[in-house]
């Protein structure tokens, strides 16, 4: 499956803290290797469609589109920004 970022999650990503944005990044590279695996740090959202995966205090807000084999993520923000 293939991995993209939205302007803003980009953004965040060259923003953030150095360590915890490759960790991150890290994360959702494995998770666009195999989306259905079995990840603690990342589950299902039930406000709205999308998936989350955690490190630290940030989340990325992601989605997959199976019809294109693409993982889109949407956000990346600190924990108390990311759901508003």
């Amino acid at each position: 499956m293939r991995l993209t970022y939205s302007p803003s999650a980009l953004k965040a990503l060259r923003k953030g803290p150095a360590k915890e944005m490759a960790a991150l990044r890290a994360k959702l590279q494995e998770v666009a290797a195999d989306p259905l695996g079995p990840y603690p740090w990342a589950k299902r959202l039930t406000d709205q469609p999308g998936y989350r995966a955690r490190q630290g205090d940030w989340r990325a807000v992601y989605r997959l589109d199976h019809t294109t084999d693409e993982m889109i993520v949407d956000i990346i923000a600190q924990r108390d920004e990311v759901y508003k």
